[in-house]
This record gives structure tokens, sequence and C-alpha cells, in this order.
């Protein structure tokens, strides 16, 4: 988390300008898994910060992938220990509550970040509380509504493409799902670190693709991405075997030795014995809510080398409709919640 430049830590005055939190709040949430029709809207405690946490008001939420499993019965459910939920991991919002003086963060700045959800409330609410260690201060180039599309997605490509795939120069990475979330920031950062990137996407996606860094965009909807690509060191699998095999197939294009990394929960079960087999290397990724990361990420974003794509925004009463958007598996970039105004 980067520390509060021009503040004093003598300056906590400056929670006078912001409005104590009530004692409930409006929140999204789900009394049992199953369709989009299971969410809806509730009156709920707010929560109370702990230890090292922030309590911040949400103006923003992201809406992801894991949220839909999640809702329908997969995802991380299985954790969830009581109802009703809240879901939602992406927030873009302003500090209510520092948890010191010299926490870097003060009431009145504004942050984003991750929740730590189902172990707490998510972020389809007015308020969330959070760890210290798992927000920053937001993009002064981003709306809240701009900055809240970012967390998971970005932390996710950033994960699997510089974490993992330590994109370089000279580099061949094949990413699937370029247009996406996860996706489109991954093709941004494997291009800004020199890799040749080459992305998988709809037609109507291939034109933008070239435009965020990819040098070589495949439309699936035409093309087998195994009959024009082949040889390269590093295959970003946001698919998995969850439609036509992509994973499986992904294999055939490795060079021998090359990287597999995988990253939707339950795409792919057979991954690492498929790539034993082939004479590859195979990991999943896993994102974790990492504001130090995130903190590098916003410079890349305020610089404008690396940016986020908004594709619709939906008030959070409006969730369900978020939702079946998401699940259509037709949007472009990030799905994001309006939760207050900011």
């Amino acid at each position: 988390m980067r520390q509060g430049a021009g503040h004093s830590w003598s300056l906590v005055t400056t929670a006078d300008a912001v409005k104590p939190a009530p004692e409930t709040m409006r929140a999204a949430v789900i009394d049992a898994v199953g369709s989009p029709e299971v969410l809806r809207m509730e009156t709920v405690p707010t929560p109370r910060p702990v230890m090292a946490e922030f309590l911040v008001k949400v103006v923003a939420a992201g809406v992801n992938p894991v949220d839909a499993k999640t809702r329908a019965g997969r995802g991380v459910s299985t954790a969830i220990t009581a109802m009703p939920a809240v879901l939602g991991y992406d927030f873009s919002g302003i500090v209510v509550e520092s948890p010191f003086a010299a926490a870097g963060l003060l009431p009145g700045d504004e942050v984003y970040g991750m929740t730590s959800f189902p172990r707490t409330g998510g972020s389809y609410a007015e308020y969330v509380a959070v760890s210290s260690l798992s927000l920053t201060r937001k993009p002064t180039t981003l709306s809240h509504v701009e900055a809240a599309g970012v967390p998971l997605a970005a932390l996710t490509a950033w994960g699997m493409v510089v974490d993992v795939a330590k994109a370089h120069e000279g580099q061949r990475i094949l990413i699937h799902a370029g247009s996406g979330g996860v996706g489109h920031f991954a093709v941004q950062f494997a291009s800004y670190f020199g890799a040749r990137v080459i992305a998988t996407g709809s037609g109507r996606n291939v034109g933008w693709l070239r435009e965020l860094g990819a040098h070589q965009a495949v439309d699936h909807e035409s093309h087998r991405f195994e009959d024009v690509v082949d040889q390269v060191d590093v295959v970003i699998d946001l698919v998995g075997n969850t439609v036509e095999d992509t994973g499986s197939r992904s294999l055939r294009v490795l060079r021998p030795g090359g990287l597999i990394i995988n990253a939707p929960t339950g795409s792919w079960p057979t991954l690492e014995d498929e790539a034993r087999a082939a004479g590859v290397r195979a990991t999943r990724f896993t994102v974790a809510p990492d504001g130090a990361t995130l903190d590098t990420i916003s410079r890349l974003l305020e610089s404008g080398d690396v940016r986020v794509f908004v594709d619709q925004v939906f008030d959070l009463d409006a969730v369900r409709q978020a939702h079946v958007l998401l699940e259509g598996g037709h949007s472009r970039g990030k799905i994001v919640l309006k939760v207050a105004d900011g």
C-alpha cells in the first residue's frame, strides 16, 4: 500500500469531513445458490473493521466470473458459512475509518482493492471492511467506476503473465479469451514487457485486441487456433476445457518444455496429467488480494501504458441483469455495479 503522500499523522481531523457509517446498509445478497434470480436487495448490518482493517464506503463494485460461479453453486460457494451472503471482490470507494493515524490512508481518501470474500462480506454493498494489505490509493486518472473494474482481473493477469510466466522480450505468449476482464489486462501486460502476444477472441474483438498490443489476433469463431499458431513458450489459459476442449488443444501449440497457466477454477480437472504426457509444464493460478502489486499496476494505469475497459455499468439494484450479461459471455472488458455517487 502506498503511503499517504501529503498527509501528516496529526491530521486526524480529516475524519470530520466524512460521515460515520450507519448501523445498517443496503446490499445485494443471496439466500441460496441458483440462477441470477436468487440475487436480491436487503438491509444488512454494516461491517465493523477490526485490527488493521479499513472501513470503506463503496462507490462502485466490479462483477467477475467467480461471482457468478459462486452464486450458481460453484466457485467458492462451499466456503460460505452463513446466509444471506454478500458477493463481490472488487471495490472502489472512500475511506470512512482508518485503523490508526499512521496507517497511510485517512478518512476521505479514495481507494480501491479486493475484499476477502467469503471470509468477509463482499463488495455488492454500501460498505466493506478490508485488510490494510488488500487496498491502495485509487489512480487519480480513473473514475470510481473504472477503478472498480481493475483489482481482481488485473491482479490475476499480473500474477499469470508477470509473476509466473515472467514475460520478457522475445517470448511468445498465447492468451485465450483476450478480450475478457482478465484477458484484456493480460494482453497489455505481456506486450508491455516485450513478449510477442497472440490472443484469441471473437471476430468483433480482433481489431481491438491488436489495439491492446496483440501482435496476432485469432478469431476463434472462424479459425481453430492450433491451425495458425505453434511453438509458443507460454499459454495463458482463461478458458480451460469448458469450451471445445480449448485447454487440451492448447498443449499442441506449446514448444517442448513450454508452460501452460490455467486460471478458471474447475475448468480443466486433468490439466497436470495431460501436460505431463505432452512434455510440457503446467500450473494453476489463484489470485491474491495484494495491495502492493495493485499499487504497481496503478502506476501503469496513471501513465497510460495500461488501460481498463468497462463494457457496461449497472446500478446495484440491477445486479441480476449484470450477472445475466456476464454469463452470456459476450461482454468486452469489465462489468461494473454503481453503488453510490462519487
